[in-house]
């Protein structure tokens, strides 16, 4: 494995979902930088979409008329396939619907790492580009892998031709189910500029399910197979690695 995949960040949030300021910005933020997420099983949110084996929900966000929403799939692919695709920097133009470019940046590591991508948004809408703080946890004991994706806008320079997200909030839980692994994806994006709020609103309905179907598809190829995950004597993951064993 090459250092630029072993740092790299996953496939990133598409259409909603991601001035300087010194790079020197500690990897050490705390999480209380970034708005919380609505709890996984809050009883607010409203079933809006079920296709096949995805489930789509949605719930208000106070002082936001853009909701949030959660994504949740039995996905017929081991958790191993898919931690291989999460930490391919380009993956996101491979699985995340409209994701039009993808790359890590700067200095980080398997735990705490930058990415960066670009989001096509429907004409005349202009496009969206995110920049991320990736982190990435998990536990041995269960299996589980949690990942926490928060915008962190004025790590780059930002572009002319595309709109800079500087709010959103994404949570991806892995949960290993035999051969098969249970993804939860939860967000809310404030994704900046004149953009309707109908259509953002109508987006988190169907970009997950068409990002979750192509994750399953993706992570089936032969370049995403023979991966292990390695634990740290602590418990947490270390890192995903060839299988060479």
């Amino acid at each position: 494995m090459t250092v630029t995949r072993a740092q790299g960040a996953m496939g990133i949030i598409s259409g909603l979902a991601g001035a300087f300021i010194a790079l020197s910005v500690s990897l050490s933020a705390s999480a209380s930088d970034y708005r919380p997420l609505p709890p996984e099983e809050a009883e607010q949110w409203a079933l809006q979409k079920e296709v096949d084996n995805i489930r789509i929900y949605t719930m208000d966000q106070a002082g936001s008329g853009f909701q949030a929403f959660k994504a949740v799939a039995d996905l017929k692919v081991p958790i191993e396939n898919l931690m291989a695709v999460m930490i391919n920097p380009q993956s996101c133009q491979e699985w995340v619907h409209n994701c039009t470019e993808a790359f890590a940046f700067g200095q980080g590591d398997f735990h705490d790492r930058f990415a960066y991508s670009v989001n096509d948004m429907p004409w005349p809408v202009t496009d969206r580009d995110y920049v991320l703080r990736i982190r990435t946890r998990g536990n041995e004991q269960t299996g589980e892998v949690v990942m926490d994706l928060n915008a962190t806008p004025g790590m780059r320079a930002e572009l002319s031709s595309r709109v800079r997200v500087d709010r959103s909030d994404t949570l991806y839980r892995f949960t290993p189910k035999g051969n098969q692994t249970r993804m939860v994806w939860v967000q809310h994006t404030e994704p900046n500029g004149a953009l309707p709020e109908w259509l953002v609103n109508n987006l988190v309905v169907d970009i997950p399910v068409k990002s979750m179907q192509a994750l399953e598809a993706v992570a089936q190829e032969e370049k995403y197979q023979g991966y292990r995950i390695e634990w740290a004597e602590d418990g947490n993951i270390k890192a995903v690695v060839p299988d060479n064993r």
